[in-house]
């Protein structure tokens, strides 16, 4: 790894250095805080984590040949190189802020309350049509997460693209400051978070100390249909790049026509061109996606038809609007996460098809409107037609309870139902008449509520 001596580590992280000084200047391989995961001529770091302590495994990690070890403690009795911190957590932050100065290849910092990861899929796809690309793995979002997927770059990466997730202030400018985005992209701002952040303008302005630490010759890239991001006239001197499905941004999509669950077909429209594409991923903001995705691959120096075809490789994520084609139902498996924003274009989603029920769960971190905000979504999923609700959790009550009163007021067919747990839901699948053959099942919460339990249940009933 370029620079990351044993020496540059611990002047990096500020640490006390001692062992075998023949070492010192030797690069070192990789840098882990899972033993599991290490290799000869490894870095590791003891993390203490919330059923072991990664101290515990400095004996095994030097066994398998790991150079140095960083660490709080050093170990009585072992011979090895070791970096004495006073925290663990802050000396891997310190580690990847300086890795990520040796790399000149660009990085692209992806941010917002809704669709981050699957843009960052979009973007990451449509870019390895013409390089290699190194990107975030599963929820490594966070300044635990984010300092890993750094530390996971090697010489043969040609760009990077990094999902940054925060919920306080403060947070993005300490995750900006490791990855030093050269480009940046916001997707949205919703309600989400709103406990700590307060209100969308709050949401807003944490989610805007990206540009803090963000290169000077920078590129900003946002969603122009959001009316917050629209509010954003200039970073550092440019004027950001707008995409979005309104014609007066600088990419925009026309010709749009949805297939409900099998995507969405489109007409892109960009300053240099147009062409059509297939988006493989099903309801209308994922074509936002794609359009994130080719502002940024134009922007680094992709053909129209390297877009098309990085853009029609990208495929669901489990949990993530992932469609489950089971013997005698579909499953919409986007149970990882949840909030108003993204509750309302699942149940869109949902709607498209005929037999339909959505089984939602609390989303948390809403604050003072928390039952506000569960109720619109009762409301909605009624006023959209489904077929039936199936509301879980404590908070859901609220969305029980206003989805009862909209299906009275609009005399509605929609049946309501609620559950306090999951495991009662659970329950309910042993009835057939519950899960009617030929339904399309929305499955959908934030992701503390463990609905990963109730897709598991319905894949082994459908197998």
């Amino acid at each position: 790894m370029k620079n990351l001596t044993i020496r540059n580590i611990a002047n990096a992280c500020g640490g006390e250095l001692t062992g075998n000084e023949k070492d010192f200047d030797t690069e070192v391989c990789g840098v882990v805080i899972d033993s599991r995961k290490i290799e000869k001529g490894y870095c590791f770091i003891a993390t203490p984590g919330e059923r072991v302590d990664g101290h515990s495994f400095i004996p095994d990690v030097l066994e398998k040949g790991a150079s140095c070890v960083i660490c709080r403690e050093i170990p009585a009795g072992l011979s090895g190189n070791f970096i004495k911190v006073q925290d663990s957590f802050d000396a891997l932050r310190k580690v990847a802020a300086f890795y990520r100065e040796q790399l000149s290849i660009p990085v692209i910092g992806i941010t917002g309350s809704v669709g981050k990861t699957s843009t960052k899929e979009f973007i990451a796809g449509t870019l390895s049509a013409k390089y290699t690309v190194l990107k975030t793995e599963g929820n490594y979002n966070n300044d635990i997460g984010v300092p890993q997927t750094l530390l996971r770059i090697r010489d043969t990466d040609e760009v990077a693209v990094v999902e940054m997730g925060i919920n306080h202030f403060g947070e993005m400018r300490l995750l900006s400051s490791m990855v030093k985005p050269d480009i940046c992209v916001m997707t949205n701002i919703g309600e989400c978070h709103l406990e700590f952040l307060g209100d969308r303008e709050g949401v807003l302005k944490a989610k805007s100390e990206i540009f803090e630490h963000m290169s000077p010759e920078g590129s900003v890239f946002v969603n122009g249909d959001d009316d917050m991001l629209r509010t954003i006239e200039m970073v550092k001197g440019k004027a950001p790049v707008r995409f979005g499905q309104d014609t007066t941004n600088d990419y925009y999509v026309t010709d749009l026509v949805t297939n409900g669950l099998k995507g969405s077909d489109a007409v892109i429209h960009t300053p240099k061109t147009s062409f059509s594409v297939h988006v493989n991923l099903p309801g209308k903001h994922m074509v936002q996606n794609a359009l994130a995705a080719t502002a940024v691959g134009e922007a680094l120096g992709l053909t129209t038809d390297e877009i098309r075809k990085g853009i029609e490789s990208v495929r669901p994520l489990g949990g993530r609007s992932n469609i489950l084609s089971l013997k005698a139902a579909t499953v919409i498996d986007d149970c990882y996460n949840a909030n108003p924003v993204s509750m309302r274009a699942a149940i869109d989603l949902l709607s498209e098809e005929n037999k339909t029920i959505a089984i939602l769960g609390d989303m948390f971190e809403l604050g003072q409107n928390e039952s506000e905000l569960h109720g619109s979504i009762g409301r909605y999923a009624v006023e959209k037609g489904i077929k039936a609700l199936v509301c879980v959790g404590e908070l859901s009550k609220a969305m029980y309870k206003e989805a009862c009163k909209e299906k009275e007021k609009r005399l509605s067919n929609t049946m309501v139902q609620y559950y306090k747990t999951p495991e009662e839901v659970l329950k309910q699948f042993e009835n057939p008449d519950f899960l009617p053959e030929g339904v399309t099942i929305l499955v959908k919460a934030s992701h503390g509520m463990h609905f990963d339990m109730l897709v598991n249940r319905l894949k082994e009933l459908g197998s």
